[in-house]
């Protein structure tokens, strides 16, 4: 199938601009020549209404000399019959005598000049009108004026095919090098690869169009780069700590293997394998939720849950498990929420105040300009101000949890179950009790 538009955009720009360029220029001209032709044609019905004028006139002075002096003038009787005219007719008539009884008034006609001594044959223009009880009848050829406009329309036509090859040789010149950096910039972005991780686009100089683009190109080469390198830091720290429980694992299965006729030390090794395989199982969970949450697919099994009873029954369940003295206050406030979710939401937030060494939490609910909030605050060791504004990335843990066995996913989950809920999550230290403080807002 042949293509009707070209591939090339400068190819499609340069024949845009011809075509449109050819059609305002064709019109231009025919516009022009239209005036021009307006123009002669008036300058030729001036020239007869002066010198109509100028012999009426003198026929009403009794000077007749004038018309035979004219170079193309006959005056008539009311009859037809001819008076005088110029000289060069002798005997030949502008006007028959039909015609010149039938002037009543002013008139214009065009006629053909019969062949004389002095003159060839031509067209011409007959301006006649009544004059003090005769008929002037006056003349002038227009074939001159006809043939000025047969001459103006072929300069114009040889005129505008060699302009419209200039306006669009001149139209590819200009497209050619303002489309320059676009070639530029096309083959530098095909070099760049994964590995060239810092390269960057060449800048375009000025502030148009392409320069801008050059900029924004550049600037999202930055900040794919800044995903790259969390994306390969996220890799390298997932690696990491599956790393160590398949160690582990690995070999509490040989030792079992290995001690197959114990049955104590058999048992004790699988429980030990166990321990890592469940281990493994949650650090897989943490990893497919965090991968969905950022593809928009963390599913929510969204109910009426009572907040402050939800959060009761919870605290009841995580504080004996963590040690924990967890103390829960404000009013029932229903949400539309996951109830799973939410729990697991406190699992993470009661763990992290394990491992800040806390001995007490205590936990509110309430309502607020809309909102609903929960308030998580404990008395262990807070959040230091380095791990304040990266606390919620993956794999972050703060100094005193180093030794603890967590993957340092457990805010990065709050975050994301907190956000699919259409809330928000922020941290501090301070009261009530002196330690870390979790702001939820619903």
């Amino acid at each position: 199938m042949v293509r009707v538009v070209p591939r090339s955009v400068r190819t499609r720009l340069v024949l845009f601009f011809s075509v449109g360029t050819a059609l305002v220029l064709l019109a231009c001209l025919l516009v022009l020549h239209e005036a021009l032709d307006r123009q002669l044609h008036g300058a030729l019905a001036n020239d007869l209404s002066g010198r109509y004028d100028d012999l009426s006139a003198a026929v009403a002075a009794g000077d007749l000399r004038a018309v035979a002096d004219d170079p193309l003038a006959q005056l008539y009787r009311a009859d037809g019959t001819l008076v005088t005219g110029s000289r060069s007719f002798r005997d030949r008539r502008l006007l028959t005598p039909d015609q010149v009884q039938a002037i009543t008034r002013q008139q214009t006609i065009s006629a053909e000049l019969p062949a004389g001594i002095h003159f060839t044959e031509a067209d011409v223009q007959i301006l006649a009108a009544p004059a003090h009880h005769y008929v002037l009848a006056v003349a002038a050829r227009s074939d001159v004026v006809d043939n000025a406009g047969g001459r103006q329309l072929v300069v114009l036509a040889l005129a505008a095919p060699l302009l419209i090859a200039g306006l669009a040789a001149a139209g590819w010149v200009t497209v050619r090098a303002t489309l320059r950096p676009v070639g530029l910039l096309s083959r530098e972005a095909a070099a760049i690869s994964s590995l060239d991780a810092e390269r960057r686009l060449p800048a375009v100089e000025g502030d148009d169009e392409i320069a801008r683009l050059a900029a924004t190109l550049n600037q999202m080469l930055g900040r794919l780069q800044v995903a790259f390198a969390r994306e390969r830091a996220f890799v390298d720290d997932a690696s990491h700590e599956l790393r160590t429980p398949l160690a582990v694992l690995r070999g509490e299965i040989e030792l079992a293997l290995g001690a197959l006729d114990d049955r104590s030390e058999l048992e004790q090794s699988l429980l030990a394998a166990k321990t890592q395989a469940e281990r493994l199982t949650r650090l897989a969970e943490d990893l497919l939720m965090l991968a969905r949450d950022r593809d928009g697919t963390l599913a929510l099994n969204r109910q009426p849950v009572d907040l402050f009873d939800l959060v009761r029954s919870e605290a009841a369940a995580l504080g004996p498990a963590l040690d924990l003295d967890i103390s829960a206050v404000g009013d029932p406030v229903v949400i539309d929420a996951d109830p799973s979710r939410l729990r697991q939401v406190f699992a993470n937030l009661a763990a992290n105040s394990a491992a800040a060494r806390a001995t007490h939490v205590r936990v509110s609910v309430r309502q607020s300009h809309g909102d609903v909030v929960l308030e998580w605050a404990d008395d262990g060791l807070g959040f230091s101000s380095s791990l304040l504004s990266s606390a919620f990335e993956r794999f972050v843990r703060g100094d005193t949890a180093r030794t603890e066995t967590g993957a340092g996913l457990g805010l990065s989950i709050v975050r994301a179950i907190v956000a699919a809920h259409g809330g928000t999550v922020s941290l501090g230290n301070g009261p009530p009790l002196e330690g870390a403080v979790v702001s939820v807002h619903i």
